[in-house]
């Protein structure tokens, strides 16, 4: 299978030589794509050195946007630009190590079924000195509807670690939203499932700038810091119930089982979003609807009754005080 990876930079700067060196020591050929989202810094300058002066067995394009796009769109662009089979996600900040595509390809060969094929990651700092965290942030093993639907956690393989078949580009409407590994992740369930490596195959670098930091962020005041988290994740829940509508309508022949799930995993999202909205801004009588939805919901059951619970708090207890 031919790869391509898609190494996408933003204001990376700084880690776009590591990030890149990690792409150019994989023991497989590959078609490497660097592209810059319209940074305005030194980073596409940087890998375009690299890519003038390099003789080795990969193929190596480096190009930039014209203007901003944001994460999603601009995976859309790059992926038009592939010609692999298998699209490989790296990331301007992260490090792959450098049998990351060898072990991905060994696991599609071992799992034909499998749409995305994702694995744990070293959680590193700012500097990629020190392992914070090992083999962490991952979905270890086989990830179908049943299984996304029995967690209940809105789970999912790490974007930065994953490898999908490009049908998840080319079979379904283009990604709109911020973060792109839940709806990658709910695509994949739709056509087979994903799959998790235990073994960590990149270094993850953890920075303000990381967009996991960005949506969970913890930074100002408990109550500041609420009310941003529940707005992003609430925004980020429905984006992702969003495409996984277009992606259900894009497929008419869809088995039966195949449509329920799907449209339970939909709802999912949707309560949970839901859910968060009538904790943050509205008045308790309207928590009542969400939570009861969420109880009729066999993946969220747990976590409505454990919201439910809250009913009977006052609402400083789990971070607001203005409503």
């Amino acid at each position: 299978m031919k790869v391509s990876i898609l190494l996408l930079a933003y204001r990376n700067e700084s880690t776009i030589a590591e990030a890149l060196a990690g792409a150019l020591a994989q023991t497989v050929p590959c078609e490497i794509i660097v592209s810059d989202d319209a940074s305005g810094d030194a980073g596409y300058e940087r890998a375009l050195a690299v890519a003038q002066s390099y003789a080795g067995p990969h193929r190596l394009m480096v190009r930039r946007n014209d203007y901003n796009q944001g994460l999603c769109t601009h995976l859309n662009t790059v992926a038009k630009i592939a010609s692999g089979d298998i699209i490989v996600f790296m990331a301007g900040d992260d490090v792959s190590y450098p049998h990351r595509v060898e072990r991905e390809l060994a696991a599609f060969a071992a799992n034909p079924d499998a749409y995305i094929i994702g694995s744990t990651v070293d959680d590193v700092d700012s500097e990629n000195r020190n392992i914070i965290k090992p083999a962490t942030r991952g979905l270890n093993g086989r990830s179908d509807q049943k299984r996304l639907l029995h967690f209940g956690k809105l789970v999912t393989l790490l974007g930065a670690s994953m490898a999908l078949r490009r049908e998840l580009f080319d079979r379904f409407p283009p990604l709109v939203g911020r973060v792109e590994d839940n709806m990658l992740m709910l695509r994949a369930t739709l056509l087979g499932i994903g799959f998790g490596l235990p073994e960590p195959l990149l270094r993850y670098r953890q920075h303000d700038n990381n967009l996991n930091a960005w949506v969970y962020s913890r930074d100002g005041d408990r109550e500041t810091a609420f009310r941003r988290r529940y707005e992003r994740t609430i925004a980020m829940y429905r984006e992702i119930a969003d495409d996984h509508e277009k992606c259900i309508a894009a497929l008419p022949n869809l088995a039966p089982e195949k449509k329920r799930n799907a449209e339970l995993l939909v709802a999912m999202y949707r309560i949970e979003a839901d859910s968060r909205e009538a904790v943050l801004n509205l008045p308790r009588r309207a928590w009542i609807a969400p939570i009861w939805r969420g109880l009729k919901h066999p993946g969220l059951r747990r976590k409505s009754l454990e919201r439910a619970l809250k009913f009977f708090l006052p609402r400083r207890v789990f971070g607001v005080t203005t409503k």
